[in-house]
């Protein structure tokens, strides 16, 4: 019974991740990718040893609101999934929840103008200066500096325990899909297949994907021209309380 409930919950979470428009015409998939849209990609996530992170991060799943706004989508998810007091929301007197609307602001602004954010996005440091700015601890990870080995033993480890978060930032075309930089939160880790699951959040592009370890490392391990040509990596997000 308890098992056949988990698998109920996943499914209706599946459903409601492709329902967007009746049924989203994401991308096709590169091998070996995994969507979680599928029997196989259910069933990684019920067998995962390592994922707490997914029911907050899935509670609180939106879509980014346009093609520059995968950093900001990807905060607003994590300082929800963490209960990290939110800014006034006029739309939802008088309850109080990050958006992408109301996350910039005065102290954003100072990292990352609106005006370059919206032309080019964010780099894995503006990340977390911002994640900052709210008050919690953001500890970032260039993939140049740390090692696939210490990225799974970190990663597992947050997804692991309860407000720990991982944010990558990766190259899309090194995982077969289009094309540039992206930023988006894991949600679980498979041991048996080495697989990490990447929430996507341009729902309207790909679906969550179960990506192997390595390939996931391999595509953070990839210089950005916006930073500076530092490599893109990962940030590990913990509660400031």
């Amino acid at each position: 019974m308890r098992i056949a409930a988990s698998v109920l919950r996943i499914a209706a979470f599946c459903f409601c991740l492709s329902a967007g428009s009746v049924m989203a015409e994401t991308l096709p998939l590169a091998e070996p990718l995994i969507s979680l849209n599928s029997e196989r990609g259910a069933r990684l996530l019920l067998e995962s040893e390592a994922n707490r992170s997914y029911w907050p991060l899935s509670i609180q799943f939106v879509t980014q609101k346009n093609q520059a706004f995968c950093g900001v989508a990807t905060i607003v998810m994590v300082l929800n999934a963490l209960g990290v007091p939110a800014p006034a929301t006029p739309e939802f007197e008088p309850f109080k929840t990050f958006t992408q609307d109301n996350l910039l602001n005065e102290e954003t602004e100072k990292v990352l103008p609106l005006a370059v954010l919206s032309r080019i996005g964010m780099t894995l440091d503006q990340i977390g200066q911002i994640l900052k700015t709210f008050s919690v601890k953001a500890d970032v990870r260039h993939a140049a500096d740390s090692s696939l080995e210490e990225f799974r033993a970190l990663a597992t480890q947050a997804l692991s325990a309860p407000n720990q978060y991982v944010i990558v930032n990766y190259l899309r075309r090194s995982l077969g899909q289009e094309r540039g930089g992206h930023i988006s939160p894991l949600a679980a880790y498979d041991a048996d297949s080495d697989r990490f699951l990447v929430l996507d959040v341009s729902r309207y592009k790909y679906p969550p994907i179960w990506v192997q370890a390595a390939d996931l490392f391999a595509a953070m391990n990839t210089p950005d021209s916006d930073n500076q040509n530092r490599t893109r990596g990962f940030v590990l997000v913990t509660s400031g309380r």
